[in-house]
């Protein structure tokens, strides 16, 4: 059975799609199955990351959800953007969301079954061999993500330094622990260069009695690549790409 790591914030554009996907493309590159699901589902994005739009997804997370198609009609294989960074065994699987605006708004009207999407995470991870499932949880608490939470052998919640974000994931963090999730870590994104990452890190662990596996810094290279493509593959030697490779680390364990 593949390890569940469910990646989430409180609030969104803490950068969220984009470490999910450059933490999962990390994990792959080291000979790692992986995929990733966009439960996002009211707003889809993390497909922009690996070059998909409304026109090279045929079937979505929401067609399974509707009964049209089986989970693993989902699954895109995506191991062409690790190029020659990718081991004998990596594969990388993305699992999007529908972006088409009629979809987005029957699932706000009409909802779905939850344990389906549940049992269609176990199927996928089944069905392709998965080590690894990545789930790019929809920010704040919903049904949707309370379910990912439930199901996760790891927690990854990502802050930035900002008040709002504290308060909101101090929620998360007790949601978390009332339902047992076993593994909790913090990242903090966007740390201006000139705080103090160690005073910051010890501020975090503190406040939430869990491990702070990095200290992402703002990046005026990721601010230009646009969302264009995955930042760690690209940059490699980035500092950037560094605090992500510890974070994947910890999550392989």
């Amino acid at each position: 059975m593949s390890k569940i790591v469910s990646i989430h914030s409180f609030r969104g554009g803490t950068g969220k799609s984009n470490s999910t996907a450059n933490i999962a493309a990390i994990v792959a590159r080291h000979g790692y199955r992986v995929g990733i699901v966009d439960t996002d589902i009211q707003s889809p994005g993390i497909h922009v990351l690996f070059g998909f739009n409304e026109k090279n997804i045929d079937y979505s997370l929401n067609d399974y959800l509707w009964g049209r198609c089986k989970i693993e009609d989902t699954a895109y294989d995506v191991t062409t953007v690790l190029q020659d960074k990718a081991k004998a065994n990596s594969k990388i699987y993305l699992i999007p969301s529908s972006i088409k605006a009629g979809d987005i708004a029957k699932i706000l009207r009409e909802g779905f079954e939850f344990e389906l999407l549940s049992n269609g995470f176990y199927d996928l991870s089944e069905a392709l061999e998965l080590d690894y499932l990545f789930i790019d949880t929809h920010p704040g608490l919903n049904e949707e993500t309370l379910l990912s939470l439930t199901i996760s052998d790891t927690l990854l919640i990502i802050l930035r330094p900002d008040r709002q974000d504290f308060q909101g994931t101090a929620v998360t963090v007790e949601v978390a622990r009332k339902l047992g999730v076993p593994e909790l870590f913090l990242l903090v994104n966007k740390a201006l260069q000139n705080f103090d990452f160690e005073a910051l890190k010890q501020e975090v662990e503190r406040t939430y009695k869990a491990p702070a596996v990095g200290i992402l810094p703002h990046s005026e290279e990721m601010m230009q690549l646009q969302s264009s493509g995955i930042f760690s593959l690209r940059y490699p030697n980035h500092s950037l790409t560094r605090v992500m490779e510890t974070v994947a680390q910890q999550i392989i364990g």
